[in-house]
């Protein structure tokens, strides 16, 4: 049994691979463009074909994976154009989160989005990237969870599912860090401190413009070299 291999718990073995895949890709353990070979994903994570051909398609509904005729999946390899439109549609979404965050959120909710800021400040002053995007992860579960809405909450985990590719491009970008945390700490004091819906909408927006400028930025770079 490999170090991948995935454990048995009580959550469904499907779920659990799709989420190490997931992962995978994101950390781009897989690049984008690498074939997902089948036999080598059931040996790295002690699975069946079924439960990889399962979880494959599960990604290839979220756009990471993609079906090329006569090869086979391969990671999803995401154009500039798509990143712009993948961007503006985040930008909307979670403009309108903050905005609800702050309207409709609990106290614990906002204690919570405050605890969160604080982990994602330990994880970027870590300089793990695998960290820092847990971390981020968890900080936007509690911002989504807090916006009462699911169907808001479904869209953009669906859009963050294919962001999360860029997003250690974004992260590579100089000084990023710490506009990151500026950002976020602006979104956290709007949202959850002074629960101003106006103020948090603009805090988001802002995050994601900067972000995206930050992500397309090392995109064009990469593509010009």
């Amino acid at each position: 049994m490999t170090i991948d291999a995935i454990r048995r718990t009580a959550a469904p073995l499907r779920t659990e691979v799709v989420n190490a895949l997931r992962r995978a890709i994101v950390a781009q353990e897989f690049a984008p463009g690498d074939r997902l070979v089948e036999t080598v994903m059931c040996e790295k994570y002690s699975v069946s074909r079924t439960v990889i051909r399962e979880a494959l398609r599960q990604l290839e509904s979220e756009g990471l994976v993609t079906m090329v005729p006569n090869r086979g999946p391969e990671v999803a390899t995401l154009s500039i154009h798509d990143a712009e439109s993948l961007y503006e549609v985040r930008r909307a979404l979670e403009s309108l989160a903050g905005s609800l965050f702050a309207e409709r959120a609990s106290d614990a909710q906002c204690a919570e989005l405050v605890s969160r800021l604080g982990e994602v400040k330990v994880a970027v002053a870590s300089g793990d990237p695998e960290k820092r995007l847990a971390a981020k992860d968890r900080y936007y579960d509690v911002l989504l969870d807090g916006t009462g809405n699911a169907e808001i909450a479904r869209m953009l985990r669906s859009v963050n599912a294919r962001t999360q590719m860029l997003r250690t491009l974004s992260l590579a970008a100089p000084g990023r860090d710490g506009r990151t945390i500026a950002e976020i700490t602006r979104i956290t004091a709007a949202a959850a401190v002074n629960r101003d819906p106006d103020e948090a909408r603009l805090a988001c927006e802002e995050h994601v413009r900067n972000a995206a400028e930050a992500a397309l930025g090392e995109m064009r770079k990469l593509r010009a070299n």
